[in-house]
């Protein structure tokens, strides 16, 4: 009985490291696809600004009065903030896991083997969503919680003179636009991955819709927040 017994235990960590691994990369498929729609609204309420500064600010306001007086003022917007938090801490905790129990799988003798499989969508996928952190953390801090100022205009409690007063500086349009590739090669690669961790990739014809909408995201979500900026640094949107 003691022979039975030691593979019996032996062969239950290759199954519990599958069942982590399927439940980490499961937990990155969900809180990601919370973030696409998250990106996604995002956008649609930027391009707001097209419509002029006082379209903009009720667009800004309505959201924070949203479902008033069942909850106070600002009320939703935190607890969304709360629930992205919390999917960035795990999308960020999976991401970790994953990276460190594939480099942990490699012995010395195929780590250059392993080197030269990894390609170029992965790392870029990895240093990409750490360029993407660390450019929201310069977001929020620009356009929520500091709010200040880099421009000439005076924008005080209006959002929208804050927005066309920021993206009149160049530089602060060039760090948005790498951030939006960085966000466009991200996004591609993540549905991608996502759509097969759901199983919605099972065939030819499966993985060619997968990549089709995948590329559709990246790209409407990237060109559609990169209109705003550009065309206030060009002066087709003004703040007068």
């Amino acid at each position: 009985m003691a022979t039975n017994t030691l593979p019996a235990t032996g062969s239950t960590r290759p199954a519990s490291a599958r069942r982590s691994t399927v439940f980490m990369k499961m937990l990155m498929a969900v809180s990601g696809a919370l973030f696409v729609f998250y990106v996604l609204a995002h956008m649609y309420g930027n391009l707001k600004i097209f419509s002029g500064v006082e379209a903009f600010d009720e667009y800004a306001e309505h959201l924070r009065t949203m479902f008033t007086p069942f909850l106070p003022f600002g009320g939703f917007l935190w607890l969304f903030r709360a629930l992205l938090v919390a999917a960035l801490v795990a999308h960020a905790w999976a991401a970790f896991y994953l990276w460190s129990r594939a480099n942990g799988a490699r012995t010395t003798r195929y780590v250059a083997k392993a080197a030269a499989k990894a390609t170029v969508k992965s790392r870029m996928m990895r240093w990409g969503g750490v360029a993407l952190l660390l450019f929201l953390v310069w977001h929020l801090l620009q356009f929520t919680i500091v709010k200040f100022n880099v421009g000439s205009l005076a924008a005080k409690e209006s959002p929208g003179l804050l927005v066309i007063s920021s993206f009149q500086v160049w530089w602060v349009v060039l760090i948005y636009v790498l951030a939006l590739v960085a966000l466009g090669m991200h996004l591609y690669h993540g549905v991608w991955s996502a759509t097969q961790t759901l199983g919605w990739a099972g065939n030819a014809a499966a993985r060619a819709r997968a990549k089709t909408l995948a590329a559709v995201i990246a790209v409407v979500t990237s060109v559609g927040f990169a209109l705003p900026p550009l065309a206030i640094l060009f002066g087709l949107v003004k703040g007068s």
